[in-house]
């Protein structure tokens, strides 16, 4: 379920008024419900604990899903550990108050430098992806005077999700060391001076509704665990990931109950059972996605013959995916609409000199005039996070809210600070 609904006419988030907002932070903005990111990392999180032999199962909330420090706080408050897929997130965990035997530190292109922080910070974890990287890491720590723990990060050719672009476990995406070559890279890793394997990791793809893609690759996780060890090799732990996705097209009485989520942990039993590893699982969707919306103001309505554009402030820079991903939100007007109110076939867009910039194409609202707020649904994974100053647009404000009260946990951006950050070149000035 989610935080946001309809009282007095209005909509709320939690017990906040989303026209207060508005009013006193301006649109486009993002508001986040603390309620909803609780709920949905505890029930997560008891259900994973489940899955592991003497309780060892690790949950790292997947930062590149939603990296406002508020979000970020909430959930280190509540006792996650933290995916990280650059330096700028590993520090922006660190400052977030993770600790750093909760992180892990995964992609597939990471740079020396960035390994050197990593390393030195003590993290948890590095997933490694390729035999460069394993040789890197292992140089970087022994320069430290560290042995690093680590993972292979193995691609099992099976590959899922909600779309093309965010399937990530096919022999065709870049992700991960092959089948055919982990069993020689885990010795070869035995033989380095900077590394310490502990175990293997994977991840299939984002946006998953269904258990059978994510069994078929676990069990050959769970074979290749079994053939390790009997090569001799310590494999202590199985980081399964993230990818769990979460409803889209939600109506208002919607009850986003526990049913995925336990089928999924039951299956994790199943599959890992008698392995006696420590499990890793890397959610982000699944605990932001429902509790955020992008809350956007309507400028002007532009009538054609055969259509209704709706153009708002918000566009395709604030919420990119259903230009990149073809995405669906659901649109819910801020001031409740009557039931007997006319219904408009919208196609919504925003103000980008692009044809993309469109949100929705012929959805059905109620009647919308200049001035009138409407929130994009489901918008707390992968909106901000996603976010640029493309047409030299503001990046927007962010907004946190914990029951009666709100607090803007990012500023909308300044023109100062947009054009601050250029330099004129010498021969220019």
């Amino acid at each position: 379920m989610h935080h946001f609904s309809y009282r007095d006419g209005s909509l709320f988030a939690e017990d906040v008024d989303l026209r207060r907002i508005a009013a006193e932070v301006g649109t486009p903005v993002y508001v986040y419900s603390s309620a909803t990111i609780e709920r949905h990392y505890r029930l997560f999180a008891a259900a994973m604990a489940g899955t592991a032999e003497a309780g060892k199962a690790h949950v790292f909330y997947a930062m590149k899903a939603n990296g406002n420090l508020g979000v970020l706080k909430t959930l280190a408050a509540l006792g996650a550990g933290a995916d990280t897929v650059s330096e700028g997130e590993v520090r922006k965990a660190l400052a977030a108050g993770f600790p750093p035997e909760k992180i892990v530190f995964s992609g597939v292109g990471k740079s020396e430098s960035e390994l050197r922080y990593a390393v030195a910070a003590g993290i948890y974890q590095v997933n490694v992806e390729t035999e460069g990287e394993l040789d890197l890491l292992s140089k970087v720590a022994a320069s430290l005077g560290r042995r690093q723990e680590a993972v292979f990060r193995v691609n099992p050719d099976i590959g899922a999700g909600g779309h093309a672009k965010i399937t990530t476990g096919s022999s065709e995406n870049k992700f991960g060391v092959s089948f055919e070559e982990v069993h020689r890279l885990y010795a070869r890793a035995a033989n380095l001076p900077g590394v310490r394997m502990m175990g293997l990791a994977l991840h299939i793809g984002s946006q998953i509704r269904e258990t059978e893609a994510f069994e078929a690759a676990y069990a050959k996780m769970a074979q290749l665990v079994v053939a390790l060890r009997g090569e001799g090799h310590r494999v202590d732990r199985l980081d399964l990931g993230g990818g769990l996705g979460i409803p889209y097209d939600i109506p208002a009485d919607f009850d986003h109950g526990p049913g995925l989520i336990e089928a999924y942990a039951a299956m994790v039993a199943r599959v890992t059972a008698g392995l006696d590893v420590e499990l890793g699982f890397e959610p982000g969707r699944l605990i932001v996605g429902n509790a955020g919306i992008l809350m956007t103001q309507v400028l002007h309505l532009n009538p054609r013959p055969t259509k209704q554009f709706a153009v708002v402030d918000a566009a395709m820079n604030d919420l990119v995916r259903p230009a990149m991903y073809e995405a669906y939100h659901e649109i819910w007007p801020v001031r409740e609409a009557a039931a007997d109110a006319r219904r408009i076939a919208y196609d919504v867009v925003g103000p980008i000199c692009e044809s993309s910039d469109t949100f929705t194409a012929g959805r059905e609202l109620p009647e919308l005039a200049p001035g009138d707020l409407i929130a994009f649904m489901t918008a707390g994974a992968y909106g901000a996070s996603m976010s640029s100053t493309y047409n030299q647009r503001l990046l927007v404000a962010e907004v946190l809210v914990k029951g009666s009260e709100y607090a803007v946990t990012r500023p909308r951006q300044s023109y100062e600070e947009l054009l601050g950050s250029d330099r004129s070149p010498p021969w220019l000035a």
